[in-house]
């Protein structure tokens, strides 16, 4: 990889140990380890960036092992984050039943906030329509079940991760959703290739990051200043312990089994196909925050190798997601 790429990770951080990832297209699986450990370092050491700095071990035993504790103890961890609001159960159980659109846009139409965001995803880059969407009923046809389904999602998990916190949780934040967000798109993009539910993808892709949020909070109370461990050593060990604990939580919550296991086998050679969806549409949307923050290019060889031509289509339609 180019040079950059080494003094943004640190140079001789060591990565081993770490958990493989999805096949990459081309690739000898050596290469295939090494390659995701380098995305997943690079796109760890960008995100603590103004925050990093070089903890002692001891700093960086004690998050990891907080971050498992609350793994094994998913009732305490959940306690961290407000739940899903109630609302959003009762309009996923309506799109089950298959209600009619006039039914969903009366639901829809309760709930001021849920009318402006419907309105704005239906007028986004995304959907592109040829007139503006101007009413419930329009947007709602636009959008489709599966639409509204995950921007109903999205909606509620917007402010679970997005937590007024301090310190450097509260820097990360917006970025952590970014990703989230991203994810959970590329992730229902290639579900269906994957013979995996789109929805349930999605669901993964924005549950996933949860983990790694308790995280970051937990590291403001063992560091000073707003500081986190920036080595990519631990970076990577924080990403992996943060999806197991997502994955805790999740079944905390009685999230779907899919769903939950998916978050904490994504990566693994032979797991369930959602998990598949999973670690591609992650590693997907980790390459377009890192192209758009001119960490690395388009013709970077994380792309251009990295990913096949269904694959980078779905980096450029990420382009137009607005967080």
């Amino acid at each position: 990889m180019k040079n950059w790429i080494n003094r943004l990770r640190g140079g001789a951080d060591n990565t081993a140990g770490t958990k493989p990832a999805v096949p990459t297209p081309g690739a000898e699986p050596d290469e295939q380890v090494g390659m995701a450990a380098e995305i997943e370092a690079t796109y760890y050491r960008w995100l603590t960036a103004s925050a990093g700095y070089a903890a002692p071990a001891a700093v960086e035993n004690a998050i990891l092992d907080e971050v498992r504790g609350l793994a094994r103890d998913p009732g305490t961890a959940a306690e961290l984050v407000p739940r899903v609001p109630e609302v959003i159960p009762q309009l996923l159980r309506s799109l089950h039943d298959e209600a009619s659109n006039a039914e969903l846009a009366r639901q829809v139409a309760q709930d001021v906030v849920l009318v402006a965001e419907v309105i704005r995803e239906a007028n986004s880059a995304y959907y592109r329509p040829m007139s503006p969407v101007k009413t419930v009923e329009a947007a709602l046809m636009m959008l489709g079940q599966n639409g509204l389904r995950m921007l109903l999602a999205r909606v509620a998990f917007r402010p679970i991760i997005k937590l007024q916190s301090t310190g450097f949780a509260r820097v990360a934040a917006p970025l952590v959703w970014n990703q989230s967000e991203k994810c959970a798109l590329a992730a229902s993009l290639m579900a269906p290739g994957l013979t995996a539910g789109a929805f349930e993808a999605y669901l993964a892709g924005l549950m996933q990051n949860l983990g790694l949020v308790v995280g970051f909070r937990l590291a403001d109370r063992v560091c000073e200043d707003g500081k986190v461990p920036g080595s990519s050593d631990f970076g990577l060990q924080l990403l992996d312990e943060g999806r197991m604990l997502s994955a805790a939580i999740a079944r905390h919550w009685d999230f779907p089994a899919p769903v939950a296991d998916a978050i904490a086998h994504a990566g693994e050679p032979g797991e369930e196909n959602l998990a598949q969806a999973l670690a591609l549409g992650d590693r997907i949307a980790k390459l377009r925050l890192l192209i758009d923050a001119h960490i690395i290019g388009e013709d970077d060889d994380f792309v251009s190798e990295g990913l096949d031509n269904f694959q980078r289509r779905c980096l450029g339609k990420l382009s137009n997601v607005e967080s």
